[in-house]
């Protein structure tokens, strides 16, 4: 079986902290995982970065590398964003890319690199005008969006963890879209 190079982003959102488990799951799948964090999440997993950098056998990264610095990961075969907050979704739909994982996804989306997204916010946050507007923005350019049914469905504002993360589905949906575009 060929390896192929999936990036795996993560916004600072309750499941960031089952990202091991995820990462396992991916490689069973066959993926070479690159573990990308929002500056956010980087911190809430501060404690776990040297173990994840040895999981996937790449350095876990949340800042762009400085010009003229080699890149330390191979080119992506996709690229999945799960669990990605309000501001992640928003950012990435418009074009904010003061944040790593952003540029990155963002740029993704013009290299044609296959994409899933999973937001992971709550009612609250999804009943903002901008959000629907930032998932139609992000599928009109070929993001595959995990929300609502078959995806991430929220809870009510004010709960902290949400009943469930579609972690499966996700990693149905990358390989179901890297295969596609291969």
């Amino acid at each position: 079986m060929t390896t192929r190079t999936l990036y795996l982003f993560c916004s600072a959102a309750p499941p960031v902290f089952d990202v091991a488990h995820v990462i396992e799951d991916a490689q069973a799948r066959g993926w070479d995982v690159c573990l990308g964090l929002t500056p956010t999440a980087a911190h809430w997993l501060a404690g776990s970065l040297d173990g994840l950098a040895a999981l996937t056998g790449h350095p876990v990264r949340w800042q762009y590398k400085l010009p003229g610095e080699d890149d330390v990961w191979p080119p992506a075969d996709a690229l999945l964003f799960a669990p990605a907050t309000f501001n992640t979704v928003n950012a990435w739909a418009l074009g904010l890319t003061d944040r790593f994982t952003v540029g990155v996804a963002a740029e993704a989306i013009g290299k044609g690199t296959p994409a899933v997204a999973v937001p992971c916010t709550n009612t609250g946050l999804a009943a903002h005008p901008q959000f629907d507007q930032s998932l139609a923005v992000l599928r009109a350019a070929g993001v595959e969006v995990l929300f609502g049914e078959g995806g991430f469905i929220p809870g009510p504002a004010g709960q902290d963890i949400p009943p469930h993360f579609p972690w499966p589905a996700a990693l149905d949906a990358i390989s179901r879209t890297a295969t596609a575009q291969a």
